[in-house]
Formats: structure tokens, sequence, C-alpha cells
């Protein structure tokens, strides 16, 4: 009986020299670049830098003694702070964007199967990276800073410097935003068969002592912060397992697949 002829290979036709490859990435990269240029020109007319560092600086603020005021111990940190969290607020704005332009460079590349594998988690990585930095400003911001500031001595008048508070907001946004991409991490070990599904769970009891680990290092050393970050990390940890096991059965390669194994 003849064998039947293998089907065309979907990508079959669409190699580019290499030259036209380096072209399209520099094209990308300067789309990227202007669209974040034009968020960071309209942040600085409207509303300016000055009023963005007063919206990431309001945590703090608010928890201030009344009176106290930021302080500022470097001549030009007035002018370098506020540029700072205007290209960063530039930044995330267009990220979306940016990510795009890198998903239309990557993507003819990819196989139908592979498509619906990496489309999907770019989308929900950049979603998860915004929802853990809204939630430190918007929940872990007020109770670090309510803590600290009724911890404190009140022969103690705090006054904190601007460029050390962005040093540590920085590092904060970084910390929940890697924190809140655990699903995205489980997703691809367990699609990739690094890791099974079943390993995964039975690792659930060392993953919850290494959330708490890893929040005593990088969060300040008070229990509010530390379970502000463990206790997501649990529960997206549980997320990322419910998510692998969908993500295996719907981004299987044609040849992987139980028909056309047969």
């Amino acid at each position: 009986m003849p064998e039947t002829p293998n089907p065309e290979d979907e990508l079959a036709g669409t190699e580019q020299p290499f030259v036209q490859h380096l072209m399209e990435l520099r094209d990308r990269l300067v789309k990227a670049m202007i669209a974040i240029g034009v968020v960071a020109a309209a942040l600085f007319f409207y509303p300016g830098p000055g009023h963005l560092y007063d919206l990431l600086a309001a945590p703090l603020v608010a928890h201030l003694p009344q009176g106290a005021t930021m302080i500022a111990t470097s001549v030009i940190s007035p002018f370098m702070v506020p540029l700072k969290i205007l290209l960063m607020t530039a930044f995330l704005i267009a990220l979306p964007f940016v990510l795009w332009q890198v998903w239309a460079f990557v993507a003819p590349g990819l196989y139908a199967h592979e498509k619906k594998l990496v489309l999907p988690l770019v989308v929900s990585s950049t979603v998860l990276f915004f929802i853990g930095v809204a939630f430190c400003y918007f929940f872990v911001f007020g109770q670090v800073f309510s803590f600290i500031q009724g911890f404190a001595p009140k022969s103690i008048t705090a006054a904190p410097d601007i460029e050390a508070y962005l040093g540590f907001v920085m590092t904060m946004f970084l910390a929940f935003g890697l924190a809140f991409e655990v699903p995205i991490a489980v997703v691809v070990l367990a699609r990739l068969g690094v890791v099974s599904v079943d390993k995964l769970k039975s690792f659930r009891g060392y993953f919850i002592v290494v959330a708490f680990v890893i929040a005593a290092v990088v969060t300040p050393p008070d229990v509010v912060s530390q379970l502000a970050l463990a206790i997501p990390m649990c529960l997206l940890y549980e997320l990322g397992i419910w998510a692998a096991q969908l993500f295996i059965r719907h981004t299987q390669a044609p040849e992987d697949t139980p028909e056309s194994a047969s």
C-alpha cells in the first residue's frame, strides 16, 4: 500500500535572507523606540514629570507625619528622579505595542501550534506583570508604610530621600511583577516537558517554603509585605498548574495528537 505523502510544510516559502531579517528587526526596534518616545513626550506635557513623581510618592506621603516632606540629598535629584519616572512610565504604557512588534517579528517563523502557545503567553505575562505592579502600588505600599511609620519612635521625624525611594519602588515593582509571572513559568516548564504536572502538584509543599524565603529576601523586613508577596505566589502556583493542563491539551503539535497518530 503506497505511503501517504507528507503534507506540505506550512512554513515553506516563508524563508528570508539574513540581511532582510536584520532590516526587519531594525525597523521593529525603531517603531518601538518611537512609540516610547511619543508616549514620553505626551507625558512630559501632561501630567508632567513632577506630577508623575507625586503620584508615585503618594502612598508614602500619605503616611508621613503632618508637615514632613521628602528630601533630595543630591543637587540633580529633583531633575533626574522625575525624568527617570517619566521614562519608566512611558515604557510601561508603550509595552503592549513593543511586545506586538516583537510578536510581529517572531510570528512568521512559528508553526500554528507554536503560535497557539506563544501569543497567549505573551499577552498573559504582560497582564500579570501589570497586575503585580498595581497590587504593589494600591495595596502593599499602603500597608508597609503604615506599619513602618507606626513602628517608628516618636522622636524620629521621617524625611525619606527621593532617590532612595525611587530605588525602593523599582525593587518592589520588579519583585511583585515577576512574582505574578509564576503561572507563566509553571506553564512553560510543563509544556516543554521539563516537569510533569504530577511533579508540580507534589512540589506544592516545597514551593510554599520557597515562596516565603523569596518574600523574606526581596521585601522589607516586615510581616505585611512578606505575606503580601508569598501568599499570592502560592495561589498563582495553583493557577499555573491548572493553566498548564489546558495549554498541554490545546497546544500540541499535529504529529503529537491522537488523530495524527492513527
